[in-house]
């Protein structure tokens, strides 16, 4: 009876281990507001070999990461705190590839995503393109198939005097928008990014005197900002 018993219990033991580590201690982390013992404990995860491939781990660092980088911290290590942040999300959604950490943390993917938006927009309104465009690059980690990242891309090339690269960029999302038929299920920072490409692109070619160029780009997309705005003032301005 005891040796089944001990079978038992080492069988069940067994099991618990083969499922792997359950997080907690990094959600119970992260409640307390413990950014830095998060992201050391996160970092040990991605480090050991029953561990480093599961996507969890990556995005509890990227949250501790992100949490650093808003609250200013002086600490020098964490100087580039944001930037790890993005290769820990690419890394994650890199994992993930069923998409089940994705969906149970959707609000931390749209908001992280839209942070980087709002990054690229900053600085597009200064206007820097170089730094515009160090932080398009990123955001190819988190959608490498972006098209508002490629008509950026394109945008930030054509602005910092490499017109050949932009419309190498240009030419690309020219065949993706055709095959685009809907944008209902992007995530609010990709719709963002995608109008904010579109409107640049547009610029661009309207200080290149290639008006129609502007005005057919305006015109295949128009259908999914009809009641933006900021889309409809551009739209007028070049198309009407």
């Amino acid at each position: 009876m005891k040796k089944l018993v001990l079978a038992t219990a080492l069988l069940i033991a067994g099991f618990v281990n083969a499922q792997g580590p359950s997080y907690d201690d990094l959600r119970i982390l992260y409640a307390d507001g413990n950014y830095e013992k998060l992201v050391k404990s996160s970092e040990s995860y991605t480090q050991k070999d029953k561990s480093k491939t599961d996507a969890l781990p990556f995005m509890w660092l990227a949250r501790g990461l992100y949490k650093i980088s808003q609250s200013g911290a002086a600490d020098e290590k964490y100087k580039n705190a944001y930037k790890d942040a993005i290769g820990a999300v690419g890394k994650c959604m890199k994992l993930d590839k069923a998409g089940d950490v994705q969906r149970e943390y959707v609000e931390f993917f749209d908001e992280f995503k839209m942070s980087l938006v709002e990054m690229i927009a900053n600085d597009v309104s200064v206007p820097d393109y170089k730094k515009a465009s160090s932080w398009v690059l990123k955001y190819y980690k988190l959608d490498a198939n972006s098209i508002g990242a490629k008509l950026m891309e394109g945008a930030c090339k054509f602005r910092n005097a490499d017109k050949g690269g932009a419309n190498a960029c240009w030419k690309e999302t020219d065949k993706k928008i055709a095959a685009l038929e809907t944008i209902e299920n992007w995530s609010p920072a990709d719709v963002q990014l995608f109008k904010m490409g579109v409107i640049q692109t547009a610029e661009c070619y309207v200080s290149s005197r290639q008006v129609d160029k502007a005005k057919t780009l305006l015109g295949k997309v128009a259908q999914w900002f009809e009641e933006d705005e900021e889309f409809k003032a551009k739209y007028d301005e070049i198309v009407n």
